[in-house]
This record gives structure tokens, sequence and C-alpha cells, in this order.
């Protein structure tokens, strides 16, 4: 890592209250000023307004911030940094940022600072608190940082959940339906407002997309308010969360900062789609022990469900993993009755004499829901967690799934820390699910693999509306929650009926093409495929030789073409080879003409795509313009273009 953090150089205010500060190309500018003593913010992209005049600061047990203040200072700088990151979207990053902090001070004399980086299409801030005198925590009760968007802005959301609901009583998992294109003042679905990421539509003036990263054990993990007065506003976790377990205020200890709450905004979706931000201002809080071994997976329960979780039924998806060179097999709850211990181990070493890795499942809970899979009470507390991480490490086993956290409090976000640190230092990986949204996490945590918090695959299985609407959701996440972090959907289906003999249960409305190419646009450094063993011989060969060669990391990300719920279409690079993957919830077919610069004039690619009726195949295509290389999406359809890099 390349890291330069010019010297701040010094404002004197002599009385003015208002500063701009401008990305490095001009156009992405925000201006900060106090309004009769509020702080208050504003952004334009390319001189339209994006976000209107909107509050900042926070109230806390000690001092409210967020009225009679005053301006002490401004401090201005560059900031410029260079690293590598292998498991995001993009495999260098150069982040090149100005930054302003703002000084200011209340009614009753004390401090803090509102810290600024914007950079050509990301904004960046947080709060910056000092100790002063005795004083060295404090509980922030209400932030009243805000987003007043234009009035013809429309939305891409997601709500907030009720506490304690759903499957025995672990919401909110992150896992609610997404509106497209709504009204602002239309209320959300269960009166707690949304979860991050969140998109908006400013007509002809742009995108936003809003976030947080920088979010550990330190502080609570953050959502967006219903639409009230014209403004979304941050919100905290309700009380309710975790079965009324810990506090929904964040403490912090004096010296202390906020985590960063994130602007991505563009003219186009391109810059929302390729943004790294949540990266770009957060460091690696340790080293890893193991770096995160990429790879890909699959895994009984998906398909076969619990019945499967058993010794015989496991050693056929070993077997089948093997026959596609997948890297990992993930062995689903219940296994510690069904298999227990002695089996697990007998499984790894025949998994191992495969060159196959094991991933295993544990339940998050201790006491915060009704969840009875097991195993339970070993990952909520640090001496049976350890003991656990010391066995798997004995077994040669490197990774865990860990399930059903149900909530965002600052108590929940260190039990995620916890896990991950333990894990780190016995070699083990950690993806999470049933969960909250990665907040930078793929930097700050090495050992980090990714998390659902989505409306993921499992959900084909248990209802046909699911199916009917994958399409849609599928158009959706490149533009939103995968936009903001690694989601671990665990897709790409090739039965046609979503049972164990692909003869019964819910139907697969997408075609094979649509669900290959989702394993190019659903980004997550270990991916475990929905595939099943039957899917040898009644898959298409052309599906199968593309799911065996499919990488998982990615050095680049390009956007190509898209909207949110109706289609999109971007392109990866995995070292010398392009993926260009595009899926379609578009009712009418579309033709479309695609300006692919990562092409070559003549050049030989490979295009997997249906023909009518026939069954999907591996076809050979001259480019011939690659500014306008012509293709078309059906509804529930998609393609992959494979091609070699110039």
């Amino acid at each position: 890592m390349k890291l330069q953090l010019l010297s701040l150089a010094l404002i004197t205010t002599a009385g003015m209250t208002a500063a701009t500060i401008s990305s490095p190309d001009s156009k992405l500018v925000v201006t900060t000023d106090l309004s009769g003593g509020k702080p208050v913010y504003s952004v334009s992209y390319d001189g339209k307004p994006i976000i209107m005049e909107s509050p900042l600061g926070f109230d806390t047990n000690i001092g409210d911030f967020t009225k009679g203040l005053t301006l002490v200072g401004e401090k201005t700088g560059v900031v410029n940094k260079s690293f590598e990151q292998g498991k995001i979207k993009k495999s260098h990053i150069d982040y090149n940022a100005n930054q302003l902090i703002a000084e200011y001070k209340n009614a009753k004399g004390q401090k803090m600072s509102i810290e600024w980086l914007v950079s050509d299409n990301d904004i960046a801030f947080r709060y910056l608190i000092p100790a002063e005198g005795d004083t060295r925590s404090l509980i922030i009760e209400k932030e009243a940082t805000g987003y007043r968007f234009p009035d013809f802005t429309t939305t891409f959301l997601t709500p907030q959940s009720d506490a304690m609901i759903g499957w025995k009583r672990t919401k909110p998992s992150y896992e609610e339906h997404y509106k497209a294109d709504a009204k602002m003042d239309e209320p959300s679905q269960y009166g707690h407002g949304y979860t991050f990421p969140a998109l908006f539509h400013v007509g002809d003036n742009g995108w936003a997309l809003l976030t947080e990263t920088g979010v550990d054990g330190y502080f609570c993990g953050s959502r967006l308010s219903d639409y009230t007065d014209g403004v979304y506003t941050i919100a905290y976790p309700m009380p309710e969360e975790n079965n009324g377990n810990g506090s929904a205020n964040p403490a912090i200890g004096l010296p202390g900062k906020t985590p960063w709450r994130t602007i991505t905004v563009g003219s186009t979706l391109k810059p929302i789609v390729e943004t790294t931000i949540p990266w770009n201002v957060v460091e690696p809080l340790y080293t890893a022990t193991e770096p995160v071994k990429p790879g890909r997976g699959t895994w009984s329960w998906i398909l076969w469900q619990d019945p499967s979780i058993n010794y015989d039924d496991q050693i056929k998806y070993i077997d089948f993993a093997a026959a596609m060179g997948y890297e990992n097999v993930l062995i689903d709850n219940w296994w510690d009755t069904n298999i227990g211990k002695d089996g697990i181990a007998k499984l790894a070493r025949y998994a191992q004499s495969k060159g196959v890795n094991l991933l295993i499942w544990y339940s998050s809970s201790g006491w915060w829901n009704d969840i009875e899979q097991g195993p339970t009470n070993i990952m909520s507390r640090p001496i049976p967690r350890k003991e656990e991480f010391k066995w798997l490490q004995s077994l040669g086993i490197k990774g865990i799934k860990v399930d059903f956290f149900g909530g965002d409090k600052q108590e929940t976000m260190r039990l995620y820390e916890d896990i991950l640190s333990d894990a780190n230092d016995y070699g083990i990986s950690v993806i999470f699910h049933g969960c909250t949204m990665p907040r930078g996490w793929e930097r700050m945590y090495p050992n980090y693999v990714g998390s659902e918090a989505v409306l993921a695959s499992e959900n084909l299985v248990f209802g046909q509306n699911f199916c009917d609407n994958a399409a849609f959701n599928a158009s959706l996440h490149p533009f939103i929650r995968n936009a903001a972090g690694c989601m671990e959907f665990g897709g790409t289906v090739l039965n046609h009926r979503l049972n164990r003999g692909n003869d019964g249960g819910t139907t697969r409305a997408t075609s094979d093409a649509f669900e290959l190419a989702t394993a190019i646009l659903f980004q997550n450094p270990v991916q475990n495929f929905a595939l099943a063993p039957n899917n040898l011989t009644d898959a298409p060969e052309a599906a199968i030789e593309f799911m065996k060669a499919v990488p998982t990391t990615w050095n680049e990300t390009v956007f190509i073409d898209g909207y949110p719920g109706k289609y999109v279409i971007l392109a990866r690079r995995h070292a010398d080879k392009w993926y260009i993957a595009g899926v379609s919830a578009n009712k009418e077919p579309l033709k479309l003409k695609l300006d692919l610069p990562m092409l070559q004039k003549d050049q030989m690619v490979t295009v997997y795509a249906e023909d009518g009726k026939k069954p999907l195949e591996a076809k050979e295509l001259k480019i011939k313009k690659p500014e306008s290389v012509a293709m078309e999406l059906n509804n529930n359809g998609g393609f992959i273009i494979v091609a070699d890099a110039k």
C-alpha cells in the first residue's frame, strides 16, 4: 500500500461559516455552512443539485452538537492512497481526494469536527470528537445527519423489518423486498425506514448511492429513517433487536470518531456500480494469519435441504465438487447431531484426499432468538468459540459460515468483530449469513469473506414468487447491495425444479444463460453455487464447462449498460480474460448495441446464450465493431461473452 496524506492547511474563519470542497476534477462539490447555528451541507454534481441543504450533527448525553454551534476553524488537505485488495470488484485502487476538517464548538464550549473527503464521484464524512476535561466517554442519543433530495427524486430502497419477526424471531436480517422507482413520500413497509445501501435517482441531475463504512465494535450499524419533513435522517438500531439485549445507542470513548457516511454520485450509473469508496477510507485492523482463499463450492442444503445433512450425502457433494474442480463444500446446519464431530473429521480427511476443503456452518445465537439448528451457543462466547476454532484447525478446516444474527446494535457489531478476530488466530476465514451488510469489512478484516444481507437463493426453494421475481432482484443487486460490499448469494441454479430429484418443488423461471450470468454479476470471493450432482448429466454441457472454469475474483469491473430492476450488463476481468454478462427482467426483448471497449475489431470471443427454444450453447463470434456489439436480452434471459484481454 502506498499512502500519502499531505499536511493540512489551517484556514482562519474571520466570521465566515460557509466553505466548499470540490473533487479533484471539480465536478462534485460539497458546501458546508451554519444555518442559525445548525450545521448543514449540500451536494452538487456537474453544476446540478443532488442533495439540498441538509442537517448535520448529533446530540449526546454530555452535550448537543446539532444547534448553537460556532465555527472555530477549518483545515484542508489532500489524500492520495494506493492499495491492493483481492476480495472486491477491483484489485488495485488509487484513491485521490480533497480533504476538509471543519471544527465547531457548541454553546457549552465543547468541540467537535466534521471531516470531509471528496474524490471524483465519492464523498465520505465523519464526526471527530476530542476529549475535554475529565470526560472520556459519551453516548450518542440521536444523530441529525440527513439527506434532502430534490422533490422529483425516486428511490430504490429495501425496508428495515420489525425486530424479532421472521424465522425463529431472527430479524432484522436485511432480507426484505426492494421497490424500484418509488416516490420518496411512500412510507416504508414496517415504519422503521430503510437499510443501507440506498439508491436514489435524482431525475436528469444524476444518481446517488448512500451507505456507511468503517463500522466496527466501537459503533452500531445505522440505517435511514422514513422520509419525514422532506428529509431522510440517520437512525440507530431499535431497542427490541436481539430480543432487547444490548444498547440501541452507540457509546464512544474519547477522543473518538463515528463511522464514515458515504455518498457516491454520478450523472450515470457507472460510478455507482464501480465505486470502491467503502474500502478507500478504511484500513486493515490486523494482519491475516492466512489470507482468504478465493474459490468455488456448493452445498447440499440449498436443494436437498435438512435431510441431506448426513455423512453419505456429504460424500456425494464432496465427489461432485471434485468433479467440478471446486475448492469447497459447505456442510450446513444440524451437522453436530446428524454427523457429529467424528464424522466431520472423517469427511474432512476424505475431502482433503479429493483436493476439496470443508466449510462448516454455525449459528451465532446464544440468547437473542429461537434458533435450535445446531451447533448453537458456540460462536456467541469466547471460550467455546476458541475451543471450536482449535478443533477446526486440527482438522485443516479453514472456513466457517455463521448464521442468524438479527440486529445492528453495537454489541452485535462487536460480536462480528470478535468472531473474525478469534477465527484469524486459527487461520480460519468467515462468511456471515442472516446478518447485516458489510461496512468496509473486506479491507478491515483480512479473513472476512462475505455476507448474505440480501434476499438470497434459499428463498427460491421456499416460494414460487421468489422464482418469478428472480430477474427483477438480480437486476437490482449490482447497482445497490453488491455495489457496496461482497454478497454471499449462493446462486446459479441449473435444476429446473428446485428439489432433490429435479422433479418437484418450485420451478425456476430464469434461463440457463441467466443463471450463468449471475455467477459473474454477483461478486463474492468465495462462491457457493446452488448446483447439484445431477447437473453433471442433466444440465447443458456448455453450462457445466463454464461453471467449471468461472472465477470468483476480479481485477476490474466495468459498468456497460442497464437500469435497476430492468436489466444490467457488467464486464469483469480476471487475469487475462474478460467476462461480460447481462440479465434482463424487462417484459419485452431488448435489442442492444453495446459499447465494449475491452474488445478489439476482428477478435474472436465465446458467447453463451440460448437461441430460441434450443438449449444453451457456447458459440464463437467475431467482433466486427467493439463500439456496437449487437446482443439481445429476453425476459428472464441472459448472456455471457468470454474474451481474452488485450
